[in-house]
């Protein structure tokens, strides 16, 4: 029997099939193969088309159908993975009524900076264990303030996996993962989040039916089996954002483990039974996958939007001809703290570690005697690097301490450079596992529709297959560098 899983990123959307019994993946793929489009008309906006994640999610599809020749009777269920805090809005008759506002848009940031100071600033802590900073709840306010024609139109709000389930099942559902994500959901009263809710002028209605995170969602409408080449017995039984999917597919499901990745955003996600929340919100606390009022497995989210991206903006702009292996061969040549060139890269929107600021990306200490290309590429890896590091101290302020941090052999973890900063500075062991956000998902469906009767038994096959010891004897070295980027950064913030 095989289980499928889906990851809607906002780059691309890939698909996984894998063999149920054995845990193995037997095929792959994502579209589009650049990256998918995102439109920005104002700065610090982003929004994408709902319709190109389900177009890409069948080119995906057709792609694993091809190659794997599985018989579509035997993918017994699907998984869903998706880019967190995304808004879609549909009306009555299921259709988009806008673009999505997706995570890394921070038009909503002072609307949830003003929610936080009416409501007050103890109590959405309190019940929220966030601000309602620039999620989703934020967005559907800006919406409603500025776009009221639109917003009359609402019948349900959801996230991106909900649209993306929806279009596969045509059930309206979400979980109280996903709109903890959303600061939608009220941890204190284990209840919609109707403090927040009364302030922005919505009316509870507009939330679907909240269904399980493992649990049979829902079947597949029999046409749109037809047009996938899948089975209408094919169940949706698992769905979860990007990042609590990512720490699922790591098998990080208890207290004090923590996963990693590095994508287009970075994210370091640490798991605590304690309802605890830090006082700025600097970094997020939500319902993790397997979280629930009498077991709470809450996920610590430290979130920095500008990390594969910036290493993808240097390919363009100075790395054009070199693959990222021959970007990071150069970048190996140059000693640690990359004599003198710091970056900062903040530079994709508000980051809510920097108290909701959009400082931009800055390059600063730039010698045009010294620094060649390989200088500002070690100097951008290090920066994402130390930027983590940041957060991570953060994070230890309310019990999340790194002595191990999974992550999949991917991103920005193909980088030698990257990985070894990251040990060397956080004095972590760094485990890499041969699997991503689809596969994760594939998982995840096989739990939920009951194929897997545990966890354990889901990921007794998780590989491991390298491990990186921080480089005791240079942790000094790695201190220096991050004491230098970390006074730039306080000049730019202050």
């Amino acid at each position: 029997m095989y289980l499928l899983g889906f990851d809607i990123g906002s780059s691309s959307v890939k698909a996984s099939l894998i063999d149920g019994e054995t845990g193995n993946c037997i095929a792959t793929s994502f579209h589009p193969k650049q990256e998918m489009k995102i439109t920005a008309h104002k700065a610090g906006w982003a929004e994408q088309e709902p319709e190109l994640w389900w177009k890409n999610l069948k080119l995906a599809l057709a792609d694993v159908l091809n190659m794997s020749k599985a018989d579509p009777e035997k993918i017994i269920s699907i998984g869903i993975s998706y880019q967190m805090h995304g808004l879609v809005m549909i009306d009555k008759n299921l259709d988009v009524i806008r673009p999505s506002i997706i995570w890394c848009d921070s038009r909503a940031a002072a609307i949830g900076d003003k929610a936080f100071n009416e409501i007050g600033g103890q109590r959405c802590l309190t019940n929220l264990l966030n601000s309602p900073g620039n999620f989703t709840a934020s967005k559907l306010k800006w919406v409603k303030d500025n776009e009221p024609e639109l917003f009359e139109k609402v019948h349900k709000i959801m996230l991106p996996g909900d649209y993306i389930a929806m279009k596969l099942t045509g059930e309206v559902q979400t979980t109280v993962s996903g709109l903890s994500e959303g600061i939608m959901w009220n941890f204190t009263e284990n209840s919609l989040a109707d403090l927040l809710f009364e302030n922005y002028g919505f009316s509870s209605e507009i939330i679907p039916e909240i269904v399980p995170t493992f649990a049979v969602q829902g079947q597949l409408a029999p046409s749109v089996a037809t047009d996938l080449g899948l089975s209408a017995k094919t169940t949706v039984s698992y769905r979860a954002g990007d990042q609590p999917n990512n720490a699922l597919s790591l098998n990080v499901l208890n207290p004090g483990e923590i996963a990693t990745t590095a994508g287009t955003s970075g994210v370091v996600y640490g798991v605590s039974d304690e309802i605890k929340y830090d006082p700025q919100s600097r970094v997020n606390t939500f319902a993790h996958v397997n979280h629930s009022k009498e077991a709470p497995r809450l996920g610590v989210l430290l979130c920095i939007n500008g990390t594969g991206i910036l290493n993808a903006w240097l390919k363009r702009m100075v790395g054009e001809k070199l693959s990222y292996d021959e970007m990071n061969q150069l970048a190996a040549k140059i000693p640690v703290g990359a004599e003198g060139l710091t970056v900062l890269p903040f530079g994709n929107g508000a980051e809510r570690v920097l108290n909701n600021k959009n400082i931009g990306s800055v390059f600063n200490g730039i010698n045009f005697n010294i620094h060649q290309k390989g200088h500002l590429l070690r100097a951008a890896q290090e920066g994402i690097v130390f930027s983590f590091k940041y957060g991570m101290d953060i994070m230890q302020n309310i019990g999340i301490n790194a002595s191990v941090i999974r992550a999949g052999k991917a991103n920005m973890f193909l980088s030698p450079i990257f990985r070894d900063t990251l040990a060397g500075i956080t004095g972590a062991t760094i485990e890499l596992y041969n699997t991503d956000g689809s596969i994760g998902a594939a998982r995840g469906a096989g739990v939920g529709s009951g194929y897997y009767k545990t966890f354990n038994e889901a990921f007794s096959n998780l590989k491991k297959p390298e491990t990186i010891e921080p480089d005791r004897l240079n942790i000094s070295t790695y201190k220096d560098a991050y004491n230098v980027w970390k006074a730039e950064l306080e000049k730019a913030i202050s």
